[in-house]
């Protein structure tokens, strides 16, 4: 690649020529400040932050779009670039609502950290402060219009990254929000409350709906059964919350601080992956085998089943039947756990610990129930979770592990894989190789279907003498991409994997939030997969069909995977969504599933 010289701070150094000023400077451990900016998702210049002096320009120039140029000679710290920086950002705060010690943000919001080292004090430029409404309609994300800085962030995010594009600049001038269209609340919008707004904004101006207060109550309540399960992803981050590096595993930990926390029982969401793929895995066999709908695609992200209710109905009948492990856990806590525990299940009160602020709204929808009885009761994000830790006082990094209740708490290393990108159709693959094979393989790992670098991954297994082609997604824009093949007949799949989110649950909206400066160093996606995929390999047990808690869930309740007995519970429908209406239409899914159920 063609490389030029150029001076930084008196500092000579050579880079790519298709470098920017900020991607040089920091190439040689020159700090420069940002705001609006966020790799590879909102690259504008828009908030005059990261502005620099190049030597022989007119004005300063905004570092993070500025392309380098050979002998470029720029200053990053003079007095000119100073001042520029802290008007800047005395005129942000200006318009801000600046209760920073009652703010969901504090002590991890950008704007603070750069009003700290741009020593601001005081603020000059007094005036009118917008009047706003606080958009909290919705069970998912609430939006503080008083906390938008307009980086652009949200916008680009959803309507660049995910595809999604119900936020965008409204208004002009000094009455610019950042909102939906024609002033709707996000809960009248095709939303798919993923929250890779939440976590890429810069400030507190998104946030999930939270149930902290919710949950404390149910606990205080001596006349209600707490049980909390864990999501797979939540191991591999909540210790960021604790000042552990990136992607380091926290399970014992986590079991302990919840056991500290008054919960009655600590299961293991891991628990309910693996029998989602005994249900999934046997639908996708029954499909195949009894000309089913196909390419099956999988239901345990409710982000991707929002995408496709709003934006793609005609793959509803493509969806696996199967409730999200969630919401299978849930099912299965009220009935065959209230059963052996002799508990009225009007009595117990669940909750998810999950990555993802969508969960919220999947746990409130009216399908995912049994005879009237909601299969969660309240979803806790991961950053909800570390709230409660830290308002119990418990000292995380001094608690010594512990382990899951054994009665719904053992878990294979193909669960715990659910939280990354390609988990769900690994975990799958593993048991349906077994099935097709008949006989128990060694070789396990389906490293074709892992990693991030690709948005789309295809596959062919040839197993048991059928060729099984299967592709995966993250993200719902290569969601997008992967459905227009199907749709437009030049891709063929047997069963596909779509995760709402780019690298999975692992970077899902309720997961703690990392700066825009330790994105450009870090893959967070990457680094949080390597947890998981370390207690995957740690696992004694590393395919669902051998946990034997699951073996013995069918044993004695469910009688075999499909059976009517685990449709009741396990498995729900999907509805087709109009875009900006209220009417919603049941979609039967009777072909899916009666192939699935033969």
């Amino acid at each position: 690649m063609e490389k030029v010289t150029l001076t930084i701070d008196n500092i000579q150094v050579e880079v790519p020529k298709d470098y920017t000023i900020l991607e040089a400077a920091k190439s040689i451990g020159v700090d420069i400040p940002t705001l609006c900016f966020l790799k590879d998702i909102n690259e504008v210049g828009a908030c005059r932050v990261c502005l620099v002096e190049i030597e022989g320009a007119r004005s300063l120039q905004a570092s993070c779009v500025h392309p380098v140029a050979n002998g470029m000679v720029i200053k990053t710290n003079t007095e000119k670039v100073r001042d520029a920086r802290k008007s800047t950002v005395e005129l942000i705060l200006s318009n801000h609502n600046r209760e920073c010690l009652t703010c969901n943000r504090n002590k991890n919001c950008e704007l603070q950290s750069l009003a700290d080292e741009l020593n601001i004090r005081e603020i000059p430029f007094e005036g009118e402060i917008i009047e706003t409404v606080v958009d909290n309609k919705s069970h998912s994300i609430v939006r503080d219009p008083s906390k938008c800085i307009l980086c652009g962030r949200c916008v680009n995010v959803c309507k660049e990254y995910q595809k999604v594009g119900i936020l965008e600049f409204t208004n002009r001038g000094y009455y610019t929000e950042v909102a939906p269209a024609f002033g709707r609340s996000m809960n009248d919008t095709p939303c798919i409350y993923c929250g890779q707004c939440i976590v890429n904004c810069p400030v507190g101006a998104l946030k999930e709906k939270e149930d902290i207060d919710k949950v404390w109550e149910a606990i205080e309540d001596p006349e209600v059964h707490v049980v909390v399960q864990t999501a797979p992803a939540v191991r591999a981050a909540l210790g960021e919350e604790f000042g552990y590096p990136i992607g380091t595993r926290v399970t014992g930990k986590m079991v302990a601080a919840l056991k500290r926390l008054g919960f009655d029982k600590v299961f293991d969401t891991d628990f309910a992956a693996d029998l989602t793929i005994m249900e999934e895995g046997h639908e996708l066999l029954g499909r195949i085998q009894n000309g089913g709908v196909l390419p099956m695609i999988t239901s345990c992200s409710p982000g991707w089943i929002r995408f496709c209710e709003f934006n793609y109905p005609e793959f509803i009948p493509n969806l696996s039947s199967c409730k999200s492990p969630q919401n299978m856990m849930g099912a299965i806590i009220k009935s065959y756990y209230a059963e052996k525990e002799n508990i009225d299940p009007k009595k117990i009160f669940v909750v998810s610990v999950m990555p993802c602020t969508s969960k919220k709204t999947e746990a409130s929808r009216p399908e995912l129930s049994v005879d009237g009885i909601q299969d969660i009761d309240a979803v806790l994000t991961t950053r909800e979770l570390a709230k409660m830790i830290k308002e119990a006082r418990i000292n995380f990094q001094k608690l010594e592990d512990a382990e899951y209740d054994p009665t719904l708490g053992m878990y294979t290393g193909a669960g715990v894989i659910f939280g990354a990108t390609g988990g769900v159709m690994e975990a799958a693959l593993r048991t349906v190789a077994d099935v097709l094979e008949e006989k128990d393989l060694e070789d396990i790992e389906y490293n074709v279907v892992r990693g991030v670098d690709e948005g789309i991954k295809e596959a062919e297994v040839v197993l048991g003498g059928n060729t099984i082609k299967v592709a995966v997604a993250h993200g719902t824009a290569m969601a997008k991409e992967l459905l227009d093949m199907v749709k437009a007949g030049e891709k063929d799949y047997h069963f596909i994997e779509i995760m709402g989110c780019s690298g999975g649950c692992v970077t899902g909206g309720g997961q703690p939030h990392v700066s825009a400066r330790v994105k450009m160093d870090v893959d967070i996606r990457v680094e949080r997969a390597k947890a998981l995929y370390e207690e995957d390999e740690s696992r004694e047990l590393r395919k669902s069909h051998k946990n034997p808690l699951i073996q013995k869930l069918y044993d004695e309740y469910l009688g075999k995977p499909n059976s009517d007995k685990a449709h009741e519970l396990l498995h729900t429908t999907y509805v087709a969504r109009e875009k900006y209406g209220e009417v919603e239409e049941t979609v039967d899914l009777a072909v899916g599933e009666a192939a699935a159920s033969k």
